[in-house]
């Protein structure tokens, strides 16, 4: 067993931390669901899709490949300043030591593609406008997609009483991927996304790690062929091979993970993207088959985010910030990076009066984060001397 009975708001864990000797015991004695293994694995599936998940898998815990593709991207480099992906070391990749105890994984997919928000591709090629990834416009999935995994477990656990899980939605140092790819919910795509199918990628993973012996669902076979769409589009050569990304040059990690300076090479090539980006998944002819969501925290977009003015989102204050982005996965990065995204989208918008008004009202930002990339993209849009005689004078100000 997973081990001692506890539950955790953050995680939801059922029976977890270290394995006790009674826990054994009483493994051993677990009678056998009705229908065995297999017909719990088939009323898993059911009640996953009752609870409004578009597929469940079933995966081992051996991730032998997975992990040497772990290994290899850590030690080049490419996780950037996210030194959580390399904290736990190769325990991402071996659920058993992760979790001890654990002998299945349950996977499942819930799909977010908001049908009804505004075009992405109208948000793209309008400079003006800020383009927030769709995943993004909804309420934040982590609560959603726990709180669904949650209740699953739970109605096993009516059906069998009490045994080992804990609950993930990209929480702690789990291969959701390969664990996704591996129960059959599709296939790694070449920018290391899982696709489907049914579903392209418009979607959530989350997992449930147990100590169930319950048989595995199969693989499928990969469907990329020699597409490379997704690798051509990336707007700033992120994806450096099949199946290889660099994060640090990656415009998601650039605006949601990176907590200091965007390096200025790259300013220019992230365009109006604020927060996320989409563009690998906007190519791939798989989104063709892209399930709009039934989830409404999805598919209500929150405070116009789909069409709104980057001058506008600028003007947001930190208590505005706060208030629009209640729910939202947007939060975690704090107003001072969000100030941070769309000045240098501001330096890569038309140098309207608007546009220039609105950063010229935060040269002299509290955040010196902030007002770094305000004065770049002042100079961009060719008002840097500006910027540098309202500095100078603010510093004599100050001085006197």
């Amino acid at each position: 067993m997973i081990g001692e009975r506890e539950v955790k708001q953050h995680d939801c864990v059922r029976l977890a931390g270290v394995t006790t000797e009674s826990n054994r015991n009483s493994a051993s004695i677990r009678r056998p669901p009705e229908g065995g293994w297999d017909g719990l694995a088939a009323r898993i599936d059911r009640w996953g899709r009752d609870l409004g998940f578009t597929a469940i898998g079933i995966a081992g815990t051996s991730l032998g490949d997975d992990e040497a593709g772990l290994v290899a991207w850590l030690d080049a480099g490419w996780h950037g300043g996210m030194d959580y992906m390399a904290r736990h070391g190769v325990k991402r990749a071996r659920p058993a030591e992760l979790i001890p105890g654990t002998l299945r994984v349950i996977t499942a997919r819930l799909d977010y593609w908001p049908a009804a928000a505004a075009p992405a591709s109208e948000a793209l090629a309008d400079r003006e406008r800020a383009y927030v990834s769709r995943y993004a416009l909804g309420r934040d999935y982590h609560k959603v997609l726990r709180g669904r995994l949650a209740r699953l477990a739970a109605r096993i656990e009516d059906e069998i009483g009490p045994y080992a899980y804990r609950v993930f939605s990209d929480s702690a140092p789990v291969l959701e991927v390969a664990l996704a790819a591996r129960s059959g919910l599709g296939w790694r795509g070449k920018h290391t996304l899982l696709l489907s199918r049914e579903g392209g990628s418009w979607f959530f993973l989350g997992d449930i790690y147990t100590d169930l012996p319950l048989p595995v669902t199969v693989p499928v076979s990969a469907h990329c062929g020699t597409c490379e769409a997704c690798i051509a589009a990336c707007p700033t050569g992120a994806i450096v091979a099949p199946y290889r990304l660099d994060a640090r040059r990656c415009i998601s990690y650039l605006t949601i993970e990176l907590a200091g300076s965007i390096p200025e090479e790259l300013r220019p090539l992230i365009g109006n993207r604020v927060y996320g980006c989409d563009d690998c998944q906007l190519v791939c002819p798989w989104n063709r088959h892209a399930v709009a969501t039934s989830e409404e925290d999805f598919a209500a977009v929150r405070h116009g985010l789909d069409s709104a003015t980057l001058v506008t989102l600028f003007g947001w204050s930190e208590a505005d910030f706060l208030k629009n982005t209640e729910g939202s996965a947007i939060r975690r990065i704090g107003h001072e990076r969000w100030l941070r995204n769309i000045a240098v989208a501001l330096g890569n918008a038309p140098a309207s009066a608007a546009t220039v008004a609105a950063l010229e009202s935060r040269i002299d930002d509290p955040s010196a984060l902030v007002r770094e990339h305000v004065r770049w993209a002042l100079g961009r849009l060719g008002r840097g001397q500006s910027c540098d005689q309202r500095s100078r004078k603010a510093t004599i100000r100050a001085s006197s």
